[in-house]
């Protein structure tokens, strides 16, 4: 009896449309269950208007956290709230069903209805206003979103960009208090992904509510993301914008997603208060390198991250340089991916480097030839183990 009455005032706020902000808050716990292991999602951030992204590796809670937030599933405590309009409370017996939570949900694989027309899908949601309200709400977002044209076709009909589209279209045009979007440009080519993230921002540029967007792809987290949260089996392990989680990971999770491609165990060796840096040895291979200092005693081990971008390579021994680390090596593969160029080096330890065509072309590379590699102090970042 208690937990229906708190519902329907809860309810009535939402209907009622009672905002004190609109920030949304999170802090719940949840216990998952992913790839055979248990361990519990656990939770606490807010987040403000614009496009917070949500990064984390696959299995690390990211849906689940989306579905609760939405109302498809309920964590096992906590409270969630938009403003001053409560969503789940465990505390209070308050989990208003999903329906009513008036949150705009654009799924992984979109969930179009296949027998419905473009038009038919984006109005679905505003059965219950009148039908010039529709019409003109509909037609509106679909002219903002470029598919105006398409009003007759159905899913089937239309390109993978034109039903990204369509499924934005449908959650805005319901005027949302939130919008949650699980990697709704998964599977597009690069240009397709960028026109479509760009008429996104310009839908919600203007708008007060809070956006939680999940994807993996480096180029959507700078191109969209004002915030950003990282996510760990079921842990929020970096929070801030891109630039300030990306181009200083201090997790391991966080420099692979960031593209930190050589990732290796080290142990310091020396500390050199006087210029601000250790020196470390990797294990295996005890290539010495040396970082940035940090607060650690020798002999304690950690992880040391170098993106692939940051290396530069030789093919005779540097002389007259200022980066400590200079490392020789043997050229074991080279591999093209678009415009960019994988060169794999044994130096004690096999490292990634990236090269343009040109430098490729004009080094002469070829596998088994001797090169040096060259790694600044500042691009070794030092990781959490």
């Amino acid at each position: 009896m208690a937990t229906a009455l708190n519902n329907a005032r809860a309810e009535a706020d939402i209907a009622a449309g009672k905002r004190a902000a609109e920030d949304l808050q999170v802090s719940f716990r949840r216990k998952l269950l992913s790839e055979g292991s248990v361990f519990d999602l656990d939770v606490s951030f807010v987040i403000g208007k614009g496009i917070t992204i949500l990064f984390g590796a696959s299995g690390a809670g990211k849906t689940t956290l989306l579905d609760c937030i939405a109302g498809l599933g309920s964590p096992d405590a906590g409270r969630i709230a938009v403003g001053n309009r409560i969503l789940f409370d465990s505390s209070e017996n308050i989990n208003i069903r999903a329906s009513r939570r008036n949150v705009g949900y654009v799924f992984q694989d979109l969930a179009l209805f296949p027998h419905m027309t473009v038009e038919g899908n984006v109005s679905y949601g505003l059965s219950g206003l009148p039908a010039q309200e529709r019409r003109t709400r509909s037609a509106a977002m679909l002219e903002l979103l470029r598919i105006s044209h398409l009003v007759k076709r159905r899913p089937v009909e239309l390109s993978g960009g034109e039903r990204q589209r369509v499924a934005l279209a449908r959650a805005l045009v319901l005027q949302p208090s939130m919008l949650l979007l699980d990697e709704p440009l998964a599977g597009l080519d690069l240009p397709v992904r960028m026109k479509i993230a760009d008429d996104l921002r310009q839908c919600i540029k203007d708008s007060a509510i809070p956006v939680l967007y999940v994807t993996h792809n480096r180029d959507e987290v700078f191109t969209l993301g004002e915030k950003m949260l990282v996510i760990e089996r079921g842990r929020i392990i970096a929070q801030g914008t891109p630039h300030e989680v990306m181009s200083a990971p201090r997790s391991e999770t966080v420099a692979q997603l960031a593209g930190f491609e050589n990732v290796f165990d080290a142990q310091v060796v020396s500390i050199h208060e006087d210029r601000g840096t250790m020196t470390c040895n990797t294990f295996p291979g005890n290539v010495e390198i040396e970082t940035p200092l940090m607060h650690a005693e020798v002999g304690a081990r950690l992880r040391l991250g170098i993106s692939a971008g940051d290396i530069l390579l030789a093919t005779s021994a540097p002389a007259g340089l200022s980066a400590r680390n200079i490392l020789p090596g043997r050229l074991l593969e080279l591999s093209q991916r678009d415009m960019i160029v994988i060169a794999r080096v044994d130096c004690g330890i096999e490292m990634s480097v990236h090269l343009t065509l040109a430098a490729r072309d004009s080094l002469e590379l070829v596998p088994g030839r001797e090169v040096w590699l060259i790694v600044k102090t500042h691009s070794c970042h030092l990781l959490a183990r």
